[in-house]
């Protein structure tokens, strides 16, 4: 049987084996917890759980109401309650974005058979844009983008969209992250059509949540200051199989297709609660 860690919130540990509406309340608490150390990673700081919105109904600290489809069991990933944080929904998948760093915090996706198979024909516009939902002093521009050495990587990919809106909505900077070009034409693109590989065999949808991970003191491009991640990491989760895995992978030029990791191992790396209605 396997043994569940027990969470740590400033050296006080708790249990997970607790009764069940408890224990539920229990890992959000956690959750947020765990998120409040990890904002400083994403430029936000002074943040305490008892600022946090933690409960896993609410999908805190936002809710995504005009899209729920997109996310397992109807609830996003709970994030700490973050100033510039905004909520995009798109015909093929939602972005939490952050003013902060100008970037997604991550994208989420609901995938199965028949959308990518509606897709397939369908051409790339490749025409980037800069997402005017944003305020203009939160978003990325095309400016940033040129002549910085980093491609605008897709976190969404427009290989995933069902419908030529959904894959022209996908080249919003809102969906992008600076990404080394040979990393995202390379071990990055395989990753991505792995992903597609394994919905085409999957019996039902399949949820994917794509995003970024900063250091701190993140390196940044552009005057719009974008900030450039360390990492990628892209999470699948099958909920007629129970399964869950996810893709991480270094930004830079040396990156490599490396074994998935856990769900728990995702959690740990980015303290972040992605699928708080699945007991992982």
């Amino acid at each position: 049987m396997k043994k569940r860690q027990n969470c740590r919130i400033n050296s006080t540990e708790i249990p997970f084996s607790k009764p069940s509406r408890a224990k539920q309340l229990l890992r959000s608490l956690c959750a947020a917890g765990l998120l409040g150390l990890h904002a400083a990673s994403y430029g936000f700081t002074g943040f305490g759980i008892d600022q946090l919105r933690a409960s896993p109904s609410s999908g805190a600290p936002t809710s995504f109401k005009a899209c729920p489809q997109h996310f397992a069991g109807g609830q996003p990933p709970i994030t700490p309650a973050a100033p510039k944080l905004r909520e995009l929904c798109f015909n093929d998948f939602a972005v939490l974005h952050s003013g902060n760093t100008k970037t997604p915090v991550y994208v989420a996706q609901r995938l199965n058979r028949k959308m990518l198979q509606d897709g397939q024909g369908i051409k790339r516009t490749d025409r980037f844009y800069s997402e005017a939902r944003l305020p203009a002093a939160e978003r990325a521009e095309l400016e940033d983008y040129k002549g910085s050495g980093w491609s605008r990587g897709h976190m969404a990919p427009a290989g995933d969209m069902a419908t030529e809106e959904g894959k022209a909505q996908s080249f919003s900077l809102a969906n992008m992250v600076p990404q080394d070009p040979k990393q995202n034409g390379g071990p990055w693109s395989r990753v991505e059509e792995d992903t597609r590989k394994y919905v085409m065999r999957a019996r039902g949808d399949v949820y994917v949540i794509t995003g970024p991970v900063f250091q701190p003191g993140a390196e940044t491009i552009g005057s719009g200051r974008v900030a450039v991640p360390s990492h990628v990491f892209k999470l699948v989760h099958d909920p007629n199989t129970g399964k869950s895995w996810a893709h991480w992978q270094e930004n830079s030029p040396n990156a490599q297709v490396g074994r998935p990791i856990s769900y728990q191992e995702l959690a740990s790396r980015t303290k972040m609660e992605l699928l708080p209605s699945v007991a992982n």
